[in-house]
């Protein structure tokens, strides 16, 4: 029985004896295997070397022992058990780890050639007197070249005249050495010998300016070696970022380039209102570039200390990379120091060595890679190694490790700044115009209130409007901003609106009981011709400190109000609408004070170009429910906006204009109503301040009953007792401090108990100060009244 056989083919039947017996040359072997016998295999793909040229390549290296010679001469034994910040074992300490990780191979740590197969050792030398003349003064140079001659004592007078550092006879060789090895690895870089490179050497520079050193700093190592770079590659490296991570700002690399567009110097660093080191305006994150570098360089300053992970990786990722793909750079230069690590004393931050690799990586997606890591600062030797560590495994090419707190969030202190620092830098850069368009917006052209201008700010519109609304429901008036002389303190208030003129006159008589007064008030009408009219007031009399009976008044023209401002003036743009009030706010015996910032916005925008939708936005004025309940009760209101600013650059503060504003309007104004037995403070947002400010420089206790603040996520503001201790005591007594429930001061422990300094704290269930004021309304109100002992029958 032959047995039929269908191949793989589905269309040939062989029989089972012509398998067996071999014929038609079909073997077994054959048909199961694919390839027939002698079959050459086809060559779709030639063998190729690895196109690649990065990888192959090692990280370089710079090292050299005789840099730890730069020491401070010690001239106690506390300086020897206790020396120096910058001290010799940074660099050695850095060596060392690399080499306990296997990253290197030098059993003696005595800075041998071949380091193994990881890193290649690159040869190290001093930096020339023509290459740091790039940058440095010859003055400067013929300065630090004369220490090396000097004996201990004029060493010691060098280091003691100084702006913090220190000085021996091999400091100025260290400090070629440290400039030298900067050019060395940019240079090996550059030219494609190293994939990246680490520079392990001190002293540190990017403190140095071109004509003084400074901050352990001699000479500017960064700034020399991009000088140079710069010249000596100029076809391959034409653009060159510079990324300074020391928790200090670089004001001496910055100098340097502050008006070449060809360098991008971004600085991330402690400022704090120029309170920490370096501590010069140059540091402030309004500071972009003159000439042809504006633009060109960004201060990402942290308004607070203790910054982390959250924080810097919210900066690299909202700010540094962005602008830095944008620039395109040729060369990435890293100014690394690691006084921002966690556990150094001096930086007082907490970025872990994990997130140093996070931002070496990122950086590295720069530039094609071409990366060279410089040291500067970091004073805390476990901390400055393990950092140094991580960064370096990321230049070998190990991925970063993960954060150690990934899902913590930015501080809103640092959220605020980066919003300030993007805004502004999206006048230069296409990349942050998604978020902040300033279409049609002509920045070179000055910011005013006039009409004609293209650039008019819309808070001076909104508080135009505001006051336009009061005028004409509730009759309020304008109080204007005066430098009052204690021997003339009556002053006439004349708006004109709509073309009606409203008077309200503060005279001076010796009786403090009411009076007959006229006066003339010179007033622009609508066609702007001079006209006076002459006005009967029957006014209220204020004695005046000098005792006189004589009866002063004055008018103050609204249009010429600019002329008489106070001295605050030159800190804060402060229109005539600053301060309004209730009418005869003069015979109030109780009075309610409103001080806010300018009112919040609620808007949709264009998320392609940053423009808002008119038509949807509203403004949400959390005064108002105040106005009406006190204006109820038959209190007199006087309301104060102390405005934000649209530009950060003219160094405007809220705060110190709340400050200025308060101080004034008491000293002018409140002090003598002379029936007013009541005030309560209400303060919203950062003019809460201004409040804080004046019961600390003023004692007010005899008719201030209560203060209420809705801070929202603001900063808690400490009353500084000046005229009297017991006012913090009384302070607590008599406040109320609303804040949200996700405000910062309740982040770490939301059990623990403000101190007695910033008042009755509260936390609300809610966030926004329009919301607070909502859920809290009937206890403010009920606090108020408590405070006043004003209960009717039915209440």
């Amino acid at each position: 029985m032959s047995i039929k056989v269908e191949d793989n083919s589905g269309g040939l039947k062989r029989n089972h004896e012509e398998l067996e017996t071999g014929t038609k040359n079909v073997s077994t072997n054959n048909i199961l295997n694919k390839n027939p016998p002698n079959y050459k295999k086809q060559i779709i793909v030639p063998v190729q070397a690895p196109k690649i040229h990065y990888v192959p390549l090692k990280t370089g290296l710079c090292y050299d022992v005789r840099m730890r010679y730069h020491a401070k001469i010690f001239t106690s034994y506390f300086e020897y058990i206790d020396p120096h910040p910058e001290d010799p074992r940074r660099i050695y300490r850095i060596y060392k780890i690399l080499a306990e990780n296997g990253l290197i191979n030098d059993p003696t740590l005595s800075g041998v050639d071949n380091i193994g197969d990881l890193m290649l050792k690159l040869p190290i030398r001093e930096a020339t007197m023509n290459e740091i003349l790039e940058v440095h003064s010859i003055e400067h140079f013929k300065y630090l070249e004369k220490t090396s001659n000097d004996n201990r004592e004029q060493l010691l007078k060098e280091t003691e005249n100084g702006d913090s550092v220190y000085f021996n006879n091999d400091s100025f060789q260290s400090a070629k050495l440290s400039c030298g090895g900067a050019i060395e690895a940019c240079k090996a870089v550059v030219e494609g010998r190293v994939k990246n490179a680490m520079a392990v050497v001190r002293p540190p520079g990017h403190h140095s300016e071109p004509e003084s050193a400074g901050g352990f700093c001699l000479f500017s190592n960064v700034a020399v070696a991009t000088k140079n770079i710069l010249k000596n590659y100029p076809e391959s490296v034409r653009k060159v970022l510079i990324l300074d991570w020391d928790i200090h700002h670089g004001n001496g690399t910055q100098k340097a380039f502050y008006n070449d567009d060809n360098v991008l110097y971004i600085s991330l660093h402690r400022f704090e209102l120029g309170k920490y080191y370096p501590g010069t305006i140059q540091g402030q994150y309004d500071q972009t570039g003159e000439g042809k570098g504006e633009g060109f360089n960004c201060n990402i300053t942290w308004p607070i200390g203790a910054v982390g992970d959250a924080e810097y990786m919210w900066a690299f990722e909202q700010v540094v990379m962005p602008m830095s793909r944008e620039f395109q750079p040729d060369l990435v230069i890293i100014s690394s120091g690691f006084d921002a690590a966690d556990g150094d004393t001096i930086g007082q931050c907490h970025v872990s060595p994990s997130c140093y690799g996070h931002m070496t990586h990122m950086l590295k997606s720069l530039a094609r890679g071409n990366l060279c890591v410089v040291l500067e600062g970091g004073y805390n030797l476990d901390a400055i190694a393990r950092s140094a560590l991580s960064v370096s495994k990321i230049l070998i090419g190990e991925p970063p490790d993960e954060l150690p707190d990934p899902l913590k969030d930015p501080k809103p202190e640092v959220i605020e700044m980066i919003d300030k620092i993007i805004r502004l830098q999206s006048k230069y850069w296409k990349c942050f115009r998604r978020r902040h368009g300033n279409l049609g917006c002509n920045f070179k052209e000055s910011i005013n209130d006039s009409l004609i201008s293209k650039n008019f700010p819309l808070q001076t519109a909104i508080r135009n409007f505001q006051s336009k609304k009061l005028f004409d429901e509730l009759n309020f008036l304008t109080l204007p901003i005066k430098n009052f002389q204690k021997n003339n303190m009556s002053t006439s208030t004349t708006n004109s609106i709509n073309n009606k003129t409203t008077s309200t006159v503060i005279s001076s008589t010796s009786t403090g009981t009411p009076g007959n007064s006229k006066e003339k008030n010179d007033t622009d009408d609508i066609n702007g011709n001079n006209t006076t009219t002459e006005t009967n007031h029957s006014s209220d009399s204020i004695v005046p400190p000098d005792g006189s009976t004589e009866t002063k008044s004055s008018s103050i023209n609204s249009k010429k109000l600019e002329n008489s401002t106070t001295n605050i003036k030159t800190i804060s743009p402060l229109n005539e609408n600053t301060i309004l009030c209730s009418p005869a706010i003069i015979r109030s015996k109780t009075l309610v004070v409103l001080v806010h910032d300018s009112p919040d916005l609620w808007t949709k925008r264009d998320v392609s170009t940053g423009v808002v939708d008119l038509s949807s936005t509203i403004i949400i004025d959390s005064t108002l429910d105040f106005i009406k309940w006190s204006l109820d009760r038959n209190y007199g209101v006087i309301d104060i906006n102390i405005p934000q600013t649209l530009f950060e650059q003219d160094n405007y503060s809220s705060i110190l204009a709340a400050q200025e504003t308060l101080l004034s309007f008491w000293d002018n104004y409140l002090k003598y109503f002379p029936y007013i037995e009541k005030i309560v403070f209400i303060g919203f947002g950062d003019a809460h301040a201004g409040i804080v400010h004046l019961l600390g420089h003023r004692d007010t206790r005899s008719v201030v009953k209560s203060v209420i603040n809705f801070l929202g996520k603001k900063p808690l503001k400490a009353l500084v007792p000046l005229v009297d201790e017991t006012l913090s005591d009384w302070y607590f007594k008599n406040s109320l401090v609303f804040t949200d429930k996700n405000h910062p001061f309740w982040a770490d422990n939301e059990n623990k108990k403000p101190r007695k300094k910033f008042g009755r704290v509260l936390r609300s269930q809610q966030d926004g100060i329009a919301n607070l004021i909502e859920e809290r309304f009937d206890e403010a109100t009920d606090f108020i009244l408590d405070s006043f002992e004003e209960w009717s029958d039915e209440e």
